[in-house]
């Protein structure tokens, strides 16, 4: 979308009396979201929030491996007196004077069909005794099966493989939608230096008209031909174009003290922001349906509202489970003691090594509060689903919202042109008319306050159209220009 040239004559984007050339930074609105995305705070956070995400993707990834423990005892020594009962009956008090040594290795793996544990370990033990009748001795297990089975329990490692992935998948887009929210904040305060500029131009131009009217006005005075109350409003319309210069060139330093902040840009660099011109041959109208197809399959509101419904349902089966406690422990293996640490590992001198226990916990009497706590996790639950489903409609109505916005912007701006152009022509026609006594100054007020609205409103038009654009594209995480997805690479340097 091409400004009139009429108008740029009236709003030079790249005012040379305000920039020295020696410190000026040419900036498009193409680079401005590149620094945005690599430099600015947002970024960063949005970049930090997805390296928490994925190392705690990982960390999930390793409930699903083996582990392998390394434990020991390097030494214990221990030198007491201890009581002990004598067959009569009295008491007496011996030394115990001994170390021990032991050591061991266990490999534990998590078994996510039954959310049960399986352990494999091995072991060996020296324990050396001192004093007149001091010996060593060495017990050594060779292999060791421990299981531990939950029944009809929670199963953690189930629900972790359900989630886990949906959360990963939906920090990934995530790191992206907030990059592209990172964008509408640049494109806002891109605008906003531009707009900052076309004001000071506008405020320029005014005053360069108000300083040629009021010589004007002052030799009509001399003359007769102009009354002293014309002059004075003459005067007063010259104060006000002053003073709404310096307001200007505040306004201006502020809005790109901003862009530079959030850029990351030296504080000596005076910005020049460029108009972006926008594409409408490329995207003049978008289709609400292709849109609403690509926000469903790219948004991470969908993954959100996915892992939010499983994490309701695990809460109602975590809390059912608690109702009981039944837990299978067994451990099957062999064991072997001897005064050598070869014999300790001679097959012929091993034992059986076995233990079968099953834990029971019941409740007979709770006055309903597991029956409570299940209750509420199924209301939770239900609350989580209605919450979920007006979510999605508000979602699919902001879309549609959003394309329609997009779709009738180009002739809004279009008319706010062709407005423009004509209250430049009317401004310029009415200052000549002015001059030669044709008209008022209530007239030439009025005319440039139109022209000043009419050229603000061209910038406003123009950004209203990126912003749609861009909200879209936060919307569906999709290109429409590139005609391609978005894809963020991840942070260097943090795996």
């Amino acid at each position: 979308m091409k400004i009139p040239f009429r108008i740029l004559l009236f709003v030079s984007v790249l005012a040379p009396g305000f920039c020295r050339t020696q410190d000026t930074l040419r900036l498009t609105l193409t680079e401005a979201l590149r620094l945005g995305q690599e430099h600015s705070v947002d970024a960063l956070v949005a970049r930090n929030e997805y390296v928490s995400a994925y190392w705690e993707y990982r960390t999930f990834r390793t409930e699903l491996l083996p582990e392998i423990t390394l434990s020991g005892t390097l030494p214990y020594y221990s030198k007491s007196y201890n009581s002990l009962q004598n067959d009569d009956g009295s008491w007496e008090y011996v030394a115990n004077n001994y170390h021990r040594i032991d050591g061991g290795v266990s490999i534990s793996q998590n078994i996510p069909w039954t959310g049960g544990k399986i352990t494999v370990e091995s072991s060996i033990e020296q324990l050396h005794q001192y004093g007149e009748n001091g010996y060593t001795n060495y017990k050594s297990v060779p292999g060791l099966i421990i299981l531990e089975q939950p029944l009809f329990g929670f199963n953690r490692i189930r629900w972790l493989q359900r989630i886990e992935p949906i959360k990963y998948h939906e920090a990934t887009q995530q790191l992206t939608s907030n990059l592209e929210e990172v964008s509408l904040t640049v494109l806002r305060c891109y605008f906003d230096l531009l707009m900052g500029r076309t004001n000071l131009d506008i405020a320029e131009q005014n005053l360069r008209n108000a300083e040629r009217l009021y010589r004007i006005s002052e030799a009509e005075h001399r003359i007769g031909r102009l009354s002293e109350i014309d002059l004075m409003r003459m005067r007063s319309l010259l104060l006000s174009a002053e003073a709404a210069q310096s307001e200007a060139v505040i306004s201006l330093e502020s809005r790109m003290f901003t862009l530079r902040s959030l850029l990351g840009i030296d504080e000596d660099k005076i910005l020049q922001a460029e108009l972006p011109k926008f594409i409408t041959e490329q995207i003049s109208t978008l289709s609400y349906r292709e849109v609403i197809d690509l926000a469903h399959q790219n948004h991470p509101f969908f993954q959100n509202i996915q892992r939010r419904s499983l994490e309701a349902s695990r809460d109602v089966s975590q809390a059912k489970a608690e109702r009981h406690d039944i837990c299978l422990f067994a451990s099957f293996g062999m064991s072997g003691k001897a005064r050598s640490l070869g014999r300790a590992y001679d097959p012929h001198d091993w034992r059986d090594d076995q233990v079968v226990s099953l834990g029971i916990s019941i409740p007979i009497l709770d006055w309903g509060k597991r029956k409570g706590k299940v209750r509420i996790a199924e209301a939770n639950r239900e609350l989580t689903l209605s919450q979920i489903e007006k979510e999605k409609t508000d979602f699919d109505q902001n879309v549609f919202l959003q394309v329609q916005y997009f779709n009738s912007q180009p002739h809004r701006l279009k008319l706010a042109e062709e407005n423009a152009e004509l209250a430049v022509q009317r401004y310029e026609t009415t200052v000549e008319a002015f001059i030669r006594g044709k008209t008022d100054i209530l007239t030439l007020n009025d005319a440039q306050s139109s022209k000043d609205a009419a050229l603000q409103d061209c910038i406003e038009q123009m950004y209203r159209l990126w912003d749609y654009y861009f909200r879209i594209r936060s919307l569906t995480l999709y290109d429409f220009i590139e005609d391609k997805p978005i894809k963020t690479e991840p942070p260097e340097g943090q795996f």
